[in-house]
C-alpha cells in the first residue's frame, strides 16, 4: 500500500517535470522545425529541471520493479 503511494506520487511529479520541459509548440518541434536547437546547452532551472526528470524516471522504474517482484 505504501509502495503504491510513492509511486503515484513520483508519477505526478514525474508528469509536472515533462510538461514543464516542453520547448516548442505545435508540429514544426517534432520535425525539427522552430527556434530552438536540438543540440541547444540547458542552463539555469531547465537543466535541473532535466536531470531531476531523469532522477525521477529512474526512481519510477525502480519503485515498478520493486513492486512486480513483491
Amino acid at each position: 500500500m505504501f509502495l503504491s503511494i510513492i509511486q503515484i506520487i513520483v508519477s505526478i511529479a514525474l508528469i509536472v517535470l515533462i510538461l514543464l520541459q516542453e520547448r516548442s509548440s505545435g508540429l514544426s518541434g517534432v520535425f525539427g522545425g522552430g527556434e530552438s536547437s536540438f543540440y541547444s546547452q540547458r542552463r539555469g532551472i531547465e537543466r535541473l529541471i532535466f536531470i531531476a526528470t531523469i532522477v525521477l524516471a529512474v526512481i519510477f522504474a525502480l519503485l515498478s520493479l520493486w513492486n512486480l517482484f513483491i
